[in-house]
């Protein structure tokens, strides 16, 4: 074995290259990651949105952004490399070999007479007798001594001269990489090695790996509690209207967590009064309602006022303790929309249909919170059936300003998109006074708001129509479009606190059954990834169809080309429900704008099953059977009237409930591939 002093030595080298393995391809996979960043501005730019400070690069926000854990972890793991590299240059000068005639100051080959006169002449400066200092002992005994005697012993030097060392050939030496405490097993520190070993080697990973599966066994793949998805499972309905969507949301296990403080009472009554009128309270028997909202969970009044606070943007009067549980609570609203979207889709019946109702309530309750809209701005109200929400988005916009530009036969949000720049320039200018700065800004959140367009097929492969039982396959091509010609961008949400990416929910469904058969959702945002799955489908799916290579190739061509040019694809397949025409609508509704969704109309007609003849396809409402089963009709809004109007009365509610009681619980469940790669209908 290697003397102490060298294996102490070489524990540095050891644990440099231990740390540089890694560390170095990892450093130049940041670099690479961080010089291909592309600098394109995709968030809005309106005063409202830069006053938010949410997208600001001030200093302190760039060295924050640099500040990661990562980066940091990083950073010091290269100045410990650094360290130890200095280290060990410096411990490398001290490290010599034993060369007895460098020791006594001789030059290779000196004879017995120059080695004695050497020694005599250093045993006069370093011999005990002479030097009483025990730094001059220590040199003399290790070094001196071993010297002569090596040199003076006719067959040590013959050894040292003929293979370099005094006792003649030397074998391969191991040393242990470990510090030389470690290895003084005989002295007071014999057991830290052994407690080393078990301690980093077994009890370290034990105890991660237990605080690990202790906390992940509470969350979900997405990273929401196990008790939640219970919760909204539970109290799902599938007559639940979007005004109670907001009843279910609240009851989250992470929002039960947040911490009510007594100090929250009085901060939380003023909220209340200043929110009340948004709680669905019957005015007749308020102070009965009052003090059966009091009387329930104090998380869930506390949780219920703040969203209230987002959605009638009151946040700005929170006092400081509920401002940081406020925060908090909006974090996780966008995960917990999520899989409460994926509860209302997940299959109830043997069939495996979703619930649609309850699904766009989700997203309209998803689009106020973003937006920061109250829920009772949806109802209809004057000429318009659609409400106020989707103006109230736009900057500088309020009520009044609704009232204004209404008189100016103004009524609806797609009759103001649908006017040129410069008329409505001159609308706002003259009815609701804005200012050229204001007007600017209203522009530039206009070219950020998407226009979809959606194109679906459904067929059953190799076969002209559809039969009862057939495996149908829906494809639907999803292309968006901006006024500023950006593809994924971030929503204009000056009062959402965080970055918030858009994302689209893609519904196959029957409206009067309140069946969703398909469901999907569908991101802008990486294309690269998009253009992956989408290419790997739409290959896979001409395989199947026993085409060429070349035309393989082709169709997979032309795919990357639509994804680059704005389009996703979303492709599934579900069994064919019984015999009958149905009347279904695609719906593309988007979770972070309000008045951005987009219905596309079908007429399926499914035929009976036979060994043999004609088979049935999807049927246009005014012309025949068509062999690829399907073509597209223009929006037809009184199908939908049922879902827009879900912010009336509750009579009408109850109403609509009975009328479609036993149809409500029709169902088919499929999952689907889409250009993101993943179905949205989970178990």
């Amino acid at each position: 074995m290697a003397a102490s002093e060298e294996n102490s030595a070489l524990f540095p080298i050891f644990i440099l290259t231990i740390m540089a393995l890694p560390l170095v391809p990892y450093t130049i996979l940041n670099l690479c990651r961080a010089a291909s960043k592309k600098t394109k501005v995709i968030h809005c730019q309106c005063a409202e949105c830069s006053r938010s400070g949410k997208y600001r690069k001030s200093i302190f926000k760039r060295i924050s952004n640099f500040s990661t854990c990562s980066n940091l972890t990083l950073v010091l793991l290269w100045v410990i490399m650094i360290f130890l590299v200095y280290y060990i240059k410096s411990i490398s000068q001290e490290i010599q070999v034993f060369e007895p005639f460098s020791i006594l100051g001789l030059q290779p080959g000196a004879t017995d007479s120059e080695i004695k006169k050497a020694y005599r002449r250093l045993s006069v400066q370093y011999h005990p007798d002479k030097n009483p200092d025990p730094e001059a002992h220590k040199y003399f005994v290790e070094y001196i001594a071993k010297a002569y005697q090596a040199l003076t012993d006719p067959i040590s030097r013959e050894n040292f001269e003929k293979y370099g060392h005094p006792d003649g050939r030397q074998g391969f030496q191991m040393g242990i990489a470990l510090p030389q405490f470690l290895l003084d097993i005989d002295g007071a520190s014999g057991g830290i090695l052994l407690l080393w070993i078990v301690g980093v080697c077994i009890l370290l990973p034990l105890v991660i790996a237990v605080i690990y599966l202790s906390r992940s066994s509470k969350y979900t793949g997405n990273y929401v509690m196990h008790q939640t998805l219970s919760t909204y499972y539970y109290f799902m309905k599938p007559s639940l209207a979007p005004s109670k969507v907001m009843e279910v949301f609240i009851k989250a296990a992470e929002y039960m967590e947040i911490p009510v403080r007594r100090t929250d009472d009085e901060p939380l009554q003023k909220l209340f009064m200043s929110v009340r009128s948004e709680l669905n309270l019957d005015l007749k028997n308020i102070k009965q309602e009052q003090a059966k909202f009091w009387k329930q969970h104090p998380a869930i009044v506390k949780t219920e006022l703040l969203i209230q606070a987002q959605l009638t943007r009151e946040s700005a009067a929170l006092s400081p303790a509920l401002l940081g549980d406020f925060k908090r609570m909006l974090e996780l609203a966008p995960r917990l929309l999520e899989e409460l979207q994926k509860m209302a889709l997940i299959p109830r019946t043997a069939q495996g249909h979703g619930w649609l109702r309850p699904a766009v309530g989700v997203v309209e309750l998803s689009q106020c919170i973003i937006q920061a809209v109250p829920l009772s701005a949806r109802k209809a109200t004057g000429g318009s059936s659609e409400g106020i929400a989707s103006f109230l988005q736009l900057p500088h916009f309020s009520e009044a300003v609704v009232k204004k530009i209404a008189r100016k036969k103004v009524r609806t949000f797609q009759d103001l998109r649908d006017m040129t720049m410069e008329d409505r320039a001159q609308l706002l200018t003259q009815a609701a006074v804005f200012s050229p700065a204001e007007v600017q800004d209203v522009e530039m959140v206009l070219e950020m708001m998407p226009s979809l367009t959606v194109e679906v097929t459904c067929e059953t492969e190799g076969e002209e129509g559809i039969q009862e039982g057939d495996v149908v396959t829906v494809q639907a091509w999803i292309t968006l479009e901006r006024g500023n010609g950006l593809i994924g961008a971030l929503p204009h949400a000056p009062c959402f606190p965080f970055h918030k990416e858009e994302n689209f929910w893609f519904l196959l469904a029957d409206s009067v059954s309140n069946n969703v058969w398909f469901s999907q959702k569908v991101s802008f945002m990486d294309e690269a990834t998009a253009i992956t799955a989408a290419s790997k489908t739409i290959q896979e799916t001409m395989e199947v169809s026993g085409v060429s290579a070349k035309e393989t190739s082709e169709a997979v061509k032309r795919t990357i080309e639509k994804v680059r040019g704005g389009s996703r694809l979303v492709m599934g397949k579900f069994p064919a429900p019984t015999e009958g025409n149905y009347n279904l609508t695609c719906f593309c509704l988007c979770d972070s704008w309000i008045g951005c969704d987009k219905k596309t109309n079908l007429k399926v007609k499914i035929l009976k099953r036979t060994r043999a003849g004609t088979r049935g396809g999807l049927v246009s409402e005014e012309g025949p059977i068509v062999e690829d089963g399907i073509e597209e009709e223009e929006e037809n809004e009184e199908d939908y009237d049922d879902y827009e109007s879900e912010y009336s009365e509750e009579e009408e509610e109850e109403k609509d409930t009975k009328k479609k009681g036993p149809a409500a619980n029709g169902a088919v469940h499929n999952k689907g591939s889409s250009s993101e790669g993943s179905g949205s209908d989970e178990e």
